[in-house]
């Protein structure tokens, strides 16, 4: 399987499905492209340059979470090959295919429509620049090498020699893509409520910055909140609750 893009999903429930596309529209800078779908349940976030990487839907059943689009030239023969290598077929909808890899995170397999330019980052007022380019799949420890193996396998994208922080691993991304895949340990407890304590594979976005309190404080303004501050990330929940991550990463690499 070739890889010819990637998108980051968000899934809202529907009676917050207004007001967190507002939100992510407004950090992301971008427009929200017409509805479509069956029930004009999807919508791009469309960048004010490059290929659409992030896109929303509206979701009838349970919280919600964030999954990932595979835009790939045969999806069925790409369906095949994931399953091989451990994926689980959740829904084969004739024009896409939806899977679970083997420690659980929902991707789909999608045609390629042509997407190829990769989105610039913008310059907000006070010179931060930032883009939304990266989704965490968070692992329970106990799959974790497996995982890392099945994404490395599926997509052909090495994991970036290893950093000081060995529960982090990257994949090496193809250059004209916008959107990463960052895979991270997490330490599972069947009693802590939420992703942490979830014992399936969850995901979260990561936005790139060069000045993390700028955008720290231009999130806050829109009705996020910070929980966590790390040397070099804050971790941060939407509006709704949901949580993501602002990194000290080059914008225009993803480094």
């Amino acid at each position: 399987m070739q890889v010819r893009w990637l998108s980051a999903f968000l899934d809202f429930p529907a009676d917050e499905f207004g007001s967190e596309v507002t939100f992510w529209r407004a950090i992301a800078g971008s427009t929200v492209s017409p509805p479509r779908g069956e029930h004009r349940e999807f919508a791009s976030l469309e960048p004010f340059n490059g290929d659409p990487h992030l896109r929303v839907q509206r979701v009838d059943d349970g919280p919600g979470g964030v999954h990932l689009d595979i835009h790939t030239d045969d999806p069925l023969a790409a369906a095949d090959e994931a399953v091989g290598l451990g994926a689980t077929l959740n829904h084969d909808a004739g024009t896409h295919v939806v899977l679970r890899s083997p420690a659980g995170f929902v991707f789909c397999l999608v045609p390629w429509a042509g997407e190829s330019k990769r989105s610039r980052p913008i310059r907000w007022p006070g010179d931060a620049i930032s883009i939304i380019d990266q989704l965490c799949i968070d692992i329970p420890a106990a799959d974790f090498d497996a995982e890392v193996e099945f994404w490395t396998a599926l997509t052909g994208w090495p994991p970036k020699p290893p950093e000081s922080r060995p529960e982090l691993v990257a994949l090496r991304r193809d250059p004209a893509i916008t959107t990463g895949i960052l895979l991270q340990r997490r330490q599972s407890d069947p009693d802590t409520p939420g992703p942490e304590g979830s014992s399936t594979a969850t995901g979260h976005l990561d936005l790139a910055t060069n000045s993390v309190p700028d955008e720290v404080a231009r999130h806050e303004g829109w009705g996020a909140r910070a929980i966590e501050h790390h040397p070099h990330w804050t971790t941060m929940v939407d509006p709704m609750g949901r949580p993501y991550c602002i990194t000290s990463r080059n914008p225009r690499t993803g480094d």
